[in-house]
This record gives structure tokens, sequence and C-alpha cells, in this order.
């Protein structure tokens, strides 16, 4: 009995994703007694049996592992590392993941019509350089990070990512990064009629939270037939409960569900028009929502919007069971790019004023509480005129401290770049090409368990224990001598 052999179960689904397909195109390895193709088939099945480091492979049998690939034994840890930098060299990892990417959306293009962006920060806990650091929420901490930008499909399956090793904010990733790669990825024909016989037909929509509002931004990416799609950051009040329509709106499983629907235009501050819908729920939260798809229904706007917690489960799932957040490899190298980071003295004059600012805020209800007390005796009089004087004097001092320390910030630049930074704040980034080859292998398994899946679903009685089932498969011991 091998173990693990439950894998094997998915070697077609791998095959039929493109594990293996062309990819002599981009990757190639000496000659040896480890070829690519077994190499990429022991990345996709430790990915699958939830093998979550290459350091695993210690504690397996690795002739067991290598009768899976048709060898005597797997490769050690060590020469695995050795040919993983190997075959992530020269940038040849991401040319990869974007053919992958070309071919997926090609196979379904009505996927690549609504596109789902997310950043998710990757937490550093090493010593070999030292990273800016970020807000990490499910943390609540400021740590030190990278940051990966997820491109997903309405159904939660990813596409491709984009690391930073800076974070410079979503609308510029998207304008930099994300954007010139859909434009070479996204079919041509997932647009129903050409753009020119429709000046308000795009070419597909992109979704993402309220990070990425911005009417300057909506206006730059509907010059490119681009549509937008978000939470409005400023709603304002409420709309008329009249105006609110019970309408049906399908899912993306499929699911036909009646939302409490109302639509109106809204000009932004730029003095551009956009369509805004409220979803009122039965509580009377209304959550607005804002377009720039000027050509599609309230309902299928809705669904798309709220379809974006599929990407949030992907990223929960995939940090759990595939390790997404993991570097493949700990080695660090130059940024070469021109990249603007925080003045580390302005953060730590910033953090000053926020201290300060509190401090003088607790002093502010302090005073006002004492003017609110019930009337006191002849007696206490003195003393009370005396304590308030002094919180007063405390006040003023307080203001005036606070004051200096935001003139101080106002003078001081809020980014440097690399090449500014005192000698004890510069920092090396993390090298990502073996991320990009490992994270793509972990995109492919991933697929390949959702087609599985899918299947599988018709056939439970409980269609939401597919997956786990599916991960007791993988992990199962199996005879690989069949007896006829």
């Amino acid at each position: 009995m091998s173990p693990d052999g439950g894998v094997l179960c998915a070697l077609l689904a791998l095959l039929a994703v493109g594990l293996l397909d062309g990819v002599e195109r981009f990757l190639a390895l000496p000659k040896g007694y480890y070829g690519l193709d077994s190499l990429l088939l022991l990345l996709a099945f430790m990915a699958l049996a939830r093998r979550r480091s290459m350091e695993s492979l210690r504690y397996c049998a690795p002739g067991e592992w290598g009768n899976l690939l048709g060898l005597n034994r797997i490769p050690e840890v060590r020469t695995l590392r050795a040919k993983l930098q190997l075959l992530a060299q020269e940038g040849l990892a991401a040319q990869w993941s974007a053919a992958l990417c070309e071919r997926w959306m090609a196979a379904v293009p009505e996927q690549a019509g609504v596109l789902y962006i997310d950043g998710q920060v990757c937490v550093y806990h090493g010593h070999q350089t030292q990273l800016p650091r970020h807000y990490v929420a499910r943390e609540r901490l400021c740590l030190r990070t990278t940051t990966d930008y997820w491109v997903n499909a309405m159904d939660g399956q990813p596409f491709f990512v984009v690391n930073q090793a800076v974070d410079p904010g979503l609308i510029q990733v998207i304008e930099q990064e994300i954007v010139p790669q859909l434009e070479r990825c996204v079919p041509a024909h997932a647009v129903p009629a050409p753009r020119d016989a429709d000046p308000l037909r795009h070419r597909f929509t992109l979704v993402f939270d309220r990070e990425g509002y911005s009417p300057a931004f909506f206006l730059r990416m509907k010059n490119q037939h681009i549509a937008c799609l978000t939470y409005h950051k400023y709603p304002g009040e409420d709309w008329g409960s009249e105006e609110c329509v019970p309408t049906a709106v399908r899912l993306a499983s499929g699911e036909v569900v009646t939302m409490d629907l109302a639509e109106r235009g809204t000009c932004l501050s730029n003095g551009r028009w956009a369509r805004e819908v409220r979803k009122r729920s039965q509580q009377g939260h209304q959550t607005a929502i804002l377009s720039t798809d000027y050509s599609c229904a309230a309902a299928p706007m809705a669904s798309a919007m709220f379809a974006r917690w599929s990407q949030e489960n992907f990223s929960k799932y995939a940090r759990e069971h595939y390790d997404l957040d993991r570097l493949a490899d700990s080695r660090t190298e130059a940024i070469s790019e021109p990249l603007q980071v925080v003045n580390p003295d302005y953060r730590r004059l910033d953090g000053q004023v926020r201290a300060a600012t509190s401090k003088l805020n607790r002093r502010l209800a302090h005073f006002a509480a004492m003017t609110l007390e019930a009337p006191i005796e002849p007696k206490h009089v003195e003393p009370f005129i005396r304590r308030k004087a002094a919180l007063q004097e405390e006040i003023e001092g307080r203001q005036g401290e606070l004051a200096a320390l935001k003139a101080k910030r106002k003078e001081t630049p809020h980014h440097l770049g690399i090449d500014e930074l005192p000698e004890d704040a510069r920092f090396r980034q993390l090298s990502t090409h073996s991320k990009q080859l490992v994270g793509t292998i972990k995109m492919i398994a991933y697929r390949a368990e959702t087609a599985m899946a899918n299947c599988l679903r018709e056939h439970l009685t409980r269609p939401d224990e597919a997956r786990r089932l599916l991960c007791a498969l993988y992990t199962t011991d199996a005879d690989l001598l069949p007896d006829p």
C-alpha cells in the first residue's frame, strides 16, 4: 500500500487543467534522472495531499512517493530546491502562468467577463531583510509583509496573481500590472459585439472592494472600455423603502433568490455619472453598489457584487489547505525599480500625533464631564475650581504640543525613494521567482480539485462536503498493483 496514493485519482484532472500541456515552451531542466514532468507532478501531488512545505518530504518514504511517479524514489529536499531554482530563473514561471491564464479564459470566455481583484498580505517572520510594515486585519497588528493581488473568476477560481514587495495600493497595481495582462489574456470573443458599435459597451468588468473607490480611476478605466463595480464609499442617507422592489437575482451557483433592489444615477465628485444600486436587507440595512457598467441590469450587477465573497472564500481555503502565504525559498534580491515607500520619520511623527490626539481627547472629555456634575457644596467649590484650572492648563499645554507635532509632520516628506532611505531603514525584497512557480502549480491543483468537486456534488446528498471527501481521498493509501 502506497501512502497518499489517492492523489493519483486527480491525475487526469491535473492534465486537463494544463499542468503539462506546452510547459516545455517555458520551463526546461538540464538532462538528469528527474525530468520536468516528474517534478511538476510531484509538486502538484504535494499540494493536493496537503504537504505544506518541501521539508515535509523528509518524513515521507521516498520510495513510496517515487512509485506514484513511476520512479524508484523522489528527489531529496536539497535537490528539489536546486531544481526549483533552475526552473524559476529569468521570470520564465511568470510567462508560463500568463499562458495558463490565457488558456483558462479562452476555454470559458464567459468567466472572463467579470473579474475579481483583491489583495492578500503575506506575513514575513524571517530575518533576512526588514520589509515595510503593513496592517494585517486577521492579526490586528502591523507586521512585515508582502502583498499578493489575486485575480479570480466569479466562482472563485484563480486566474493569476501579482506579487508586490512594497504595496503601492490597489489602484496603482490594477493600472500598472493587472490591466495590461488582462488586455493580453481576455479573449476578444468575450464581448458580444464590437465596442465601436456601442460606446457604452465595455470589454470586461473589474470588481473590488472600497479600497479601489476613486472617481478619477473610474474615468480612466472607462476610457479604456473597462467597467468598474465596487461598494460606494460615501453612500449618504438611506433611500426610501418604497423605492426598493423585490427582484429575482440568479447567484453564481445558479440559485435564484429575491432581493429588494433600488437604482438611481449618482454624480461623482469629478462630475461623472455612475449607476448606484441599493440592496435593502430584512433588517432595513442598505448596501450601496456603484458601477460604471451602463448596459447591465440591476439584478446581474447585484449578483456579481455579492459574489465577491467567492474570492474571500478562495483566499481563506487556499491559505488553510494550500498554504499560499508560504515562501518557496528564503533568498533576497535588490530592488531595481524606483519604488516609493513611507518615510520612517513621517511614520514616527504620525504615531506621535495620533498618541497626542488620543490623550488630548481624553482630557477634553474629562473637562466636559466636570461641567456636567451635580451642584456642589460651597466648601468644595474652591478645590473644584483648582482642579479644573489645572486640567485647563494641561489641555492648553497638550494642544500646543499637538500643534507643534502636526507642523513638524507637515514639513516631513510622506514618501521617499528606496535610495533616499537611511542606511538602517533600507531593505531588500524577497525573491518571488520560486514562489511564482509554486503558486502557479497550487493554482492548477486548486482548479483540478474544483473540477472534481463539481463532478462529485451531483452525486452527494450534502454537496458542501465534496471538498472534504476529496481531501480524505487524496491522503488515502492505495494499492498500486492491480488485481485483474
